[in-house]
């Protein structure tokens, strides 16, 4: 922090006929301080992927995000107002000597240079809390390749730094454009309220001459790279360290020390961030720690049993079997959208699944409130359930017979004695209900609304699903399903040669039908409609990538 103050310091007041004052500036740091606790609050490890544009619109609209932006505005005027200080000049305050009255007096007049600072850094800190929401910005991803934290660093200064003059120099470019048409409205309001005049002999700033101000455009943008450099580089300094692994103990000598090791930590509910590094040591461990890997294999002692390998492999094989069933749900929900989907293969995934996680105990699961789509984490609805008493009960040849459903009407030849008449009423399962009128104007009613909004376009606009929301919102925690995967496999392939006891090979079947099950779904999922491993062309982004993860967990 006094280093990037110095250096704003240094390029605000530059002069190359006073270098003395151009070196004789001070600031106040301690308000990006207090952004960037106020920060801490809103980052999360798993994403929030909104299924449609009405759904980013609400979150935007939630009031604990509209009390994130407003503290985001007023700490922007805050640093705005440093800088405007520290610049000095025609910048320094917000009301300025003009000219005298009739009385002699002099006249105090609005500093517009000044209100326009103001304002622009109300207007970047709204963008910065709206594109922490849009892009994710505060979601947390932990780095497949572990660094120390000083070369993590210094690798990620430069693209921070880039990340900063890009969206400064946005910020300014959309700012003076915003202000050349509604600037009036605030520049009014102030004056009156303040009791300022408006120097009327100096150009008013809405105004393209007002605006094509070099030196006005160049102090916006440095104080714009200045304030977004502070607020980029306390979230990059928050993840080295949140994300910077820890080796858990894999087993105890004591009982009170139990809680913290690692079998314990990997079950663990309450706190996410504990149970992420949990499996980050767990991937660690199984690749380079062989003390850790033969504590994993042994016994206890007294009992001679495996309870660190069966509560880790519970936990992973419970974590990748939670994965399965998300693919398969919205898999079955895609191939009933209009498709006939394959019962057989179907049926036979969801045995091979559940006959593989028989083995394994109940344990306590990811639970964290994903805001995903409804169609991902919805039951199953493929196929038609043809009933006993239908008279399409057993094998259908024709996929076409599917989509229609159960007749309601049979020739009076088969229906026997049940009257002269030459149609007779089958009576199905769940529809003998009376039909009521009431009841049937209702829908009507509302499927007249729903065709009358569906020709809405900014209705279809708001309302349809993004593309390919639902991949992301299934790979959201895709994180700790890699480590899971990784860990798990890495210690079976291990354990050939450093399984003493043969402690793995008890639930070997069920560990590699489990692993085959998931294979067998990530590779269906990515042969289907809006599941393209394309990546995001994005200018400059401090937000990792969704589609990095599940392409590392499809490899």
């Amino acid at each position: 922090m006094p280093v990037t103050s110095a250096v704003f310091v240094l390029l605000s007041r530059f002069s190359l006929f006073h270098p003395i004052q151009w070196i004789s500036g001070e600031e106040t740091s301690t308000i990006v301080l207090i952004t960037g606790l106020f920060n801490l609050e809103f980052y999360t490890l798993v994403p929030s992927i909104p299924c449609s544009r009405m759904a980013l619109l609400g979150t935007v609209l939630h009031p604990r995000q509209c009390v994130h932006s407003l503290v985001y505005c007023t700490m922007g005027m805050l640093v705005m107002w440093c800088a405007s200080v520290t610049i000095g000049g025609r910048y320094s305050t917000l009301g300025i000597p003009c000219r005298q009255s009739e009385s002699g007096e002099v006249v105090t007049c609005l500093n517009e240079y000044h209100l326009f600072l103001l304002l622009a850094g109300a207007f970047m800190g709204y963008s910065h809390s709206f594109l922490g929401v849009v892009q994710n910005m505060y979601y947390v991803s932990f780095q497949p390749i572990q660094q120390y934290k000083y070369p993590r660093f210094k690798g990620c200064l430069p693209m921070v730094l880039k990340c900063s003059v890009i969206q400064s120099l946005y910020s300014a470019r959309n700012f003076a454009a915003l202000y050349f048409f509604f600037g009036y409205v605030p520049k009014t309001w102030i004056s009156s309220t303040l009791h300022l005049q408006i120097d009327s002999s100096l150009q008013p700033l809405d105004s393209l001459t007002g605006l094509l101000d070099f030196s006005l455009l160049y102090h916006l943008s440095i104080s714009g790279t200045f304030l977004y450099f502070t607020w980029y580089l306390t979230v990059l300094l928050f993840r080295i360290y949140v994300t910077e692994a820890y080796s858990f103990p894999v087993q105890s000598t004591f009982t009170e020390d139990a809680e913290q090791c690692l079998p314990k930590v990997l079950a663990e509910t309450n706190t996410l961030v504990m149970k992420f590094l949990a499996l980050q040591d767990l991937a660690l461990l199984s690749q380079h720690s062989l003390s850790r890997r033969l504590e994993v294999f042994s016994l206890s002692q007294p009992g001679g049993h495996p309870h660190n390998w069966n509560a880790i492999s519970r936990e992973c094989m419970s974590l990748l079997s939670e994965l399965t069933q998300r693919l398969l749900a919205h898999q079955d929900a895609v191939a009933s959208n209009g498709r006939v989907k394959s019962q057989s293969a179907s049926i036979d995934t969801r045995s091979a699944s559940s006959s593989s996680s028989e083995d394994v105990a109940e344990t306590p699961r990811l639970s964290v409130p994903l805001r995903t789509p409804g169609s991902v984490f919805t039951s199953s609805v493929g196929g038609v359930h043809s009933e006993p008493r239908s008279p399409w009960f057993g094998t259908v040849q024709s996929p076409h017979i599917m989509r229609r459903g159960p007749k309601l009407w049979m020739s009076s030849s088969v229906a026997g004695e049940k009257g002269s008449s030459r149609f007779s009423v089958i009576p199905l399962h769940g529809l003998e209900t009376p039909v009521n009128s009431c009841s049937c104007h209702t829908l009507n009613c509302s499927a007249q609304v729903k065709s009358f909004l569906a020709k809405r376009v900014l209705i279809v606009y708001l309302f349809n699903k993004l593309p390919e929301a639902s991949s992301q919102a299934l790979f959201a925690d895709s994180q700790a399903h890699i480590w899971a995967l990784q860990g798990l496999s890495h210690l079976v392939a291990a354990s050939f040669s450093e399984d003493q006891f043969g402690v793995v090979q008890t639930t070997l079947p069920s560990i590699l039908s489990c692993l085959v099950v998931l294979l067998e779904a990530v590779d269906r999922h990515f042969k289907l409609p809006h599941a393209s491993s394309k990546p995001v062309r994005t200018v400059c982004s401090m937000v990792p990538s969704l589609l990095a993860q599940f392409l590392e967990f499809k490899e």
